[in-house]
């Protein structure tokens, strides 16, 4: 019957603005023998301006990792845990819920909505819990950004958002294409629920750009593309779709749903005799440009050779960097807020420097004056920052319109987390996996290496840092000395870059001394004799790393109140 509908235009539109009125004000699931309904909050995003992940392939990193990451921007649950490996008996059942991704504890269950639930497999992966889940131990990593797309795409009756799929292709999969492939079924047997999401998925040999939507409100089962970063290349996603033509006749590097073009044809958004070649992001993505400032930062950045310039139609999907991408350069890509680049947003907050002392006498009588002074030094103002709030800024320009022009910055003060994962293949996974993490703004917070091996993390790290300020909470002991920080920028701003720096090298530095040690107990010949087991030397130097660094934010927060203790 849905088929007989789309032909006709006119009808089509009438019917699809009455289901989704009917929708939004009933909220009901369609039942089927397995599944359990509960009515669900409209969760539609149009245009999202949240989150960045980067790809590199293995031949494009420097040390031939293949790396995804994610900042997790804006009012997202913050907390994080490890799930362990499970077996479950036959007959057993995986609830799917929605509202997972603003609890405020593992045990919190406030706002969480069960949508379904399906068969349960009977032995699960060990994997990191968080607001989007990103890594297991199996040496699988995800990153995500949500990019909207068309709401008339949008179907309430879905069973999945895109955190649950994450969470179950974490607990089943080895590889990036076993993932997706399961992430299809998933969305084809029991409906997508969720608006435009894009999934970056990685595991030791390639990464994948996934993007995924509805099938509209006739259908509770959804679209999707996935297209391979080549080997050599660096890809992004910034919450706008990306994936232009695809090329289903080449498999390993292209993959999508059966109905990737029947359902823009059906609506209407595509015509194949118009010889006109389908492009997901113009198709799928409305009147959006595929781009925006970050993508053209980044790959402005990694490969200025390509000229590219912002009035081009397209950015490439993904680029070859002039040279090779560090896990140094991905941190730093990560902290950028374009200071010092014709996007600094602050870059005309100029005053005189001050100085010091009282001014002298002025010339006696008769004594011709001085020659006049020479102008003053102009520097940035000391309370100028990278992320200087609305309020600031609008006042900026209210002195002097055009003072100061916003730019959506990669890092951000709103980011919940931020992850930037590595997928090594000579290593097992447990070590070769690696999350280098982040609480707060990932410009002001030094990282820490988060081992796919790992099974428990600091208790600080499970509570939740957006409902109420607590100082249990890994994320304020990092926010509050960020913001102090940021209150003087021009005196704490070294101390800032220097600790992130300090962080920085010793977690490389120490790097290789950690997989050595960890080879010697994986492969001892007397396990018995070894001081620890190779998952809890990993646990035990990913924490006591953790600990370090919220302690040390926790002396800079004592020397920023200090420094403030006259006022502001």
């Amino acid at each position: 019957m849905a088929h007989h509908i789309r032909k006709n235009a006119s009808t089509r539109f009438i019917l699809f603005s009455a289901l989704i009125v009917l929708v939004a004000l009933f909220s009901v699931s369609a039942q089927t023998p397995d599944t359990k309904v509960s009515a669900r909050p409209y969760v539609w995003t149009a245009e999202p301006d949240g989150c960045t992940s980067i790809q590199v392939g293995r031949l494009a990193s420097e040390d031939g990792s293949v790396m995804t990451a994610h900042t997790c921007d804006g009012n997202y649950r913050n907390w994080i845990s490890i799930v362990p490996h499970g077996k479950f008996p036959a007959g057993s059942k995986n609830k799917i819920f929605s509202g997972k991704m603003h609890t405020e504890s593992p045990a919190d269950v406030r706002g969480m909505v069960q949508t379904g639930e399906m068969p349960q497999v009977a032995e699960t992966f060990q994997f990191v819990n968080s607001a989007y889940p990103f890594m297991n131990e199996a040496g699988l990593a995800i990153g995500e950004t949500t990019f909207g797309g068309r709401r008339e795409l949008y179907n309430q009756e879905g069973m999945f958002m895109i955190e649950e799929i994450e969470r179950i292709i974490l607990e089943r999969c080895k590889t990036a294409r076993e993932a997706i492939k399961l992430a299809g079924e998933l969305i084809k047997q029991y409906g997508y629920g969720d608006s435009g999401e894009c999934i970056t998925i990685a595991d030791a040999k390639e990464v994948w750009h996934c993007e995924f939507m509805g099938e509209g409100p006739l259908q509770k089962g959804g679209v999707w593309a996935a297209v391979r970063i080549p080997d050599d290349h660096v890809g992004i996603s910034a919450n706008i779709p990306r994936i232009s033509e695809i090329n289903l006749k080449d498999p390993d590097h292209y993959m999508a749903s059966e109905n990737v073009f029947k359902v823009a044809q059906d609506m209407g958004w595509w015509d194949p005799k118009s010889g006109e070649p389908f492009k997901w992001w113009k198709v799928y993505g409305g009147t959006r440009k595929p781009y925006s400032i970050r993508e053209f930062y980044v790959f402005s950045t990694l490969a200025p050779s390509l000229k590219l310039t912002q009035d081009l139609p397209e950015l490439p999907f993904s680029i070859k960097p002039d040279k090779k991408v560090s896990i140094r350069e991905m941190f730093r890509l990560y902290r950028e807020a374009y200071v010092g680049t014709e996007f600094d947003a602050g870059k005309n907050l100029m005053v005189p420097r001050r100085q010091m002392g009282r001014p002298g006498p002025p010339p006696a009588a008769g004594v011709p004056p001085a020659a006049p002074a020479p102008a003053p030094e102009m520097i940035r103002s000391p309370l100028a920052n990278p992320w200087m709030s609305g309020d600031l800024a609008q006042l900026a320009n209210a002195l002097k319109p055009g003072t100061v022009q916003p730019t959506r910055t990669i890092a951000i003060n709103g980011c919940a987390y931020a992850t930037v994962l590595q997928c090594r293949g000579w290593l097992p996974p447990a070590i070769g996996t690696v999350c280098w993490f982040a609480p707060d703004n990932p410009g002001l917070s030094a990282r820490f290496p988060l081992f796919a091996g790992v099974t428990e993390l600091p208790a600080a790290y499970e509570i939740d840092g957006q409902h109420r300020y607590r100082t249990d909470s890994a994320t304020w002991t990092m926010r509050t000395a960020n913001r102090l920080a940021l209150v003087r920028w021009g005196q704490t701003q070294k101390m800032m870059e220097d600790t992130i720096r300090q962080f920085e090298e010793k977690g490389l530095a120490e790097l290789p001394i950690v997989e050595k040690r960890y080879m010697e107990i994986f492969n001892s010949k007397t396990p018995d004799k070894e001081p620890f087991k190779p998952a809890e030397y990993l646990t035990q130097y990913s924490g006591d790393f953790a600990r370090a660094i919220l302690s040390k934010y926790q002396e800079l927060t004592g020397k920023f109140w200090y420094m403030l203790r006259g006022g502001i």
